[in-house]
């Protein structure tokens, strides 16, 4: 019984900080157009960590976030010219770009990787990290490592 509750209402929060957690992200969704609906839309749109929510991807997109300490820092600048370039190869393999420069800002995400100083944190559709890099990283070894991975695999036999 409790699943078809569960199923009906959504999940079930265990603390009620949670629940208010939940509830101000999806109004705050709901108030801004969510951004799965905005990537979905228009799969080469670059997010802010400040926009997203990375368990609303879960099972829609992989999501590859850019961190750095400032919006200056060279290996910052290297990666997201190397993703500006080659954006239609991640849209393809169904990638969400999120970026995060501002370390002050102490962002949902950046509290969960917590990078030191640059990072390249590659999260596939179940959630799991599946790639984590300290240097800037072409896109042509992104969508190589992601090609690789069983749900990508089956997205190609399936010719998505």
């Amino acid at each position: 019984m409790l699943v078809v509750v569960a199923s009906i209402f959504g999940p079930v929060p265990l603390l009620a900080q949670e629940s208010a957690a939940s509830n101000a992200a999806a109004q705050q969704n709901q108030a801004e157009g969510s951004a799965v609906a905005r990537w979905q839309a228009d799969k080469t749109t670059i997010f802010s960590a400040d926009e997203v929510v990375l368990e609303d991807f879960k099972w829609i997109a992989r999501p590859l976030i850019v961190f750095g300490q400032s919006p200056v820092q060279p290996a910052f600048i290297e990666q997201m010219e190397y993703i500006a370039d080659r954006i239609d190869d991640l849209a393809r393999r169904d990638v969400i770009v999120i970026s995060d420069s501002d370390p002050a800002s102490k962002t949902a995400i950046r509290e969960k990787f917590r990078p030191r100083d640059f990072q390249l944190t590659l999260v596939g559709k179940d959630g799991a990290i599946k790639l984590r890099k300290p240097f800037p990283w072409h896109v042509r070894e992104i969508g190589r490592s992601i090609d690789k991975m069983p749900i990508r695999q089956r997205e190609i036999r399936e010719g998505r």
